[in-house]
């Protein structure tokens, strides 16, 4: 096993290992799950610690690199309109592909028993992100003030709280904080710092930061929309 492999698998193993040693401890001690459940649920965990290392090395391997290089050449096609529309297909396109936001949709999908189309929201969770990474992006160019965004972004979550269906609400917020997974956020970061880095007096911490926090932003406002819609 190459050293590469080593790491990821530690990295990973410390990750995981508390949740699977907890669970051993409730069976032993607690629950008592029928056998051939906790079998699986063991063989589970080690399909998820080796998806979970693979995945990993494929981010570090291409999708940071091509993500800072994408975000590093958009500039050199002199037009903000190219960066703003990259940025919208890019968080459009890996959202929909982020597995914490394909686990809500199913959960949605599967608790409303078809009330809430899972694979409808799914998408106004994508469209949302897609929005704000675009919004992050032209922040990046101009350099917007970012406390400026986030007050006027958070001054419409707060507005929509009280006009949104209140079933809705609570799936709003979860569909914020999924959106920020293994996937969304290595791209985004990647996109933001290969921009800054090519952008005189600009620094990538400042430019780089904060930017998933603001494309969260994106699915809370979409899916109240879309509550507000349905109703």
């Amino acid at each position: 096993m190459s050293s590469e492999l080593k790491a990821r698998l530690l990295e990973v193993l410390r990750t995981v290992a508390p949740l699977i040693g907890m669970i051993c401890v409730l069976q032993v001690i607690l629950v008592q799950a029928p056998m051939l459940l906790f079998l699986q649920f063991l063989a589970g965990a080690a399909l998820v610690i080796v998806g979970m290392m693979l995945l990993f090395m494929g981010v570090d391997l291409g999708i940071l690199p091509m993500g800072r290089f994408i975000g590093a050449e958009l500039p050199k096609k002199g037009s903000v309109a190219v960066i703003v529309a990259v940025g919208f297909a890019m968080g459009f396109a890996v959202t929909v592909a982020e597995p914490d936001v394909l686990v809500l949709a199913s959960q949605v999908d599967r608790i409303s028993q078809g009330g809430i189309d899972g694979e409808a929201v799914l998408y106004v969770i994508a469209v949302g992100v897609a929005v704000f990474v675009a919004l992050a992006m032209a922040r990046v160019v101009y350099g917007a003030s970012m406390r400026l965004l986030f007050t006027i972004a958070f001054g419409v979550v707060i507005f929509l709280s009280f006009v949104t269906p209140a079933e809705f609400v609570p799936l709003a917020y979860d569909a914020g904080s999924v959106t920020t997974g293994v996937l969304t956020a290595p791209v985004v970061i990647a996109l933001a710092v290969g921009l800054s880095s090519v952008l005189s007096g600009r620094s990538a911490v400042s430019d780089g930061f904060g930017l998933l926090g603001f494309a969260s932003v994106g699915p809370i406002i979409a899916v109240m929309i879309m509550g507000m819609v349905l109703r």
